[in-house]
This record gives C-alpha cells, structure tokens and sequence, in this order.
C-alpha cells in the first residue's frame, strides 16, 4: 500500500522543515496480506524512533481495520486519520475471521479524535489506487501543519518520472480533503 514510501516522503518534509527525524520500520510479511507498520518521531532533538504503547500523538492508517490494531499506541486526546475503505485481511478473506462492521464507531466511542477520509475512492478518481498513500499524505500535512515544506519536490524527487504528475495531484486532492 506504500507504507514505507509514504514515511520516507513524510520525513523528508520534516527535515526540510529543519526537524530532527526518526524513522522505523516493521515488515508483517505484507506479501501475504501481514501489516506493514512505520513510526516516525520528530522534534528538536529525538533519540529513539520506537513509538510505546499510549504514546502516539497521531495514528494514520490505510483502512479502518488497521487503525483499531493500532489504537494502543495512541496517547489520550490523540488523532486517527483513517480512510474508510475497507481491505480485508487473509483471515477475513479466508473465513476464520469477521471484518468489524463498527470500526470507525469503535475508534469514536474510545475518545480520540477521528478522522475518516477517502483517499482510496479518490486515487481510484485519479486513475489509480495505488496513490491512496499519497493522499493521505496529503491529509496528513494538513493535519499536521507541515504545508510550508517543499512537497513538490520531495514528491518529484521520490517517484520515476512518469509518476510524478499523478503523486502531485494525489498530494494535491489529499491536502483538499
């Protein structure tokens, strides 16, 4: 889903904003449907890139299920930027397992802030899911007040050439939501 491109791109803005980053990367066999998972912690100055458990001062995720896997790392009075797509994991897809109609209720009813886009729907707009990540990149500058980094040319800089102008307008539409 473009997890790790979507930090990496999200860290560079931060230190081209003049933050020190740290960035980690946990690989769940994503291949066979695993969750791939990326903690990044900025600030003047930050010695370790591990996120605990109720630390977290922001959680985005690709799709609801993920976000509720996540909600233990999120301190209290945080955020979840989520979309509200859905893409069942092997166990859904299996039948060993049941999707979670209430996700996005369960994340309200845990008293963080909840923010549900469409990112998917949007980059499937665009002309290709695969830009979902970087829509809710989009989302996620704005959020964050990050606009004033050069997100153009960290973007330009960060995907072959003839993917640079559907990035750009995936950032585009993100930072519209």
């Amino acid at each position: 889903q473009g997890t790790i491109t979507t930090s990496t791109i999200l860290s560079k803005g931060l230190i081209d904003l003049g933050y020190d980053v740290k960035m980690s990367e946990i690989h769940g066999m994503s291949q066979r449907g695993g969750t791939v998972v990326t903690q990044i912690k900025y600030g003047d100055k930050v010695y370790s890139p591990i996120i605990g458990e109720g630390e977290a001062d922001l959680i985005v995720s690709f799709e609801q299920l993920e976000a509720l896997r996540a909600l233990s790392y999120l301190k209290e009075g945080g955020t979840v930027v989520t979309d509200s797509a859905k893409i069942f994991p092997m166990p859904v897809l299996t039948g060993s397992a049941a999707y979670p109609d209430d996700a996005i209720e369960r994340l309200e009813r845990s008293g963080c802030r909840v923010v549900v886009t469409q990112a998917f729907a949007k980059a499937q707009e665009l002309g290709n899911v695969k830009a979902q990540n970087i829509v809710l990149l989009g989302q996620l500058v704005r959020q964050l007040g990050l606009e004033q980094a050069d997100w153009e040319e960290i973007i330009k800089s960060s995907f072959p050439e003839k993917l640079v102008d559907l990035n750009l307008e995936a950032f585009k539409a993100g930072l519209d939501i």
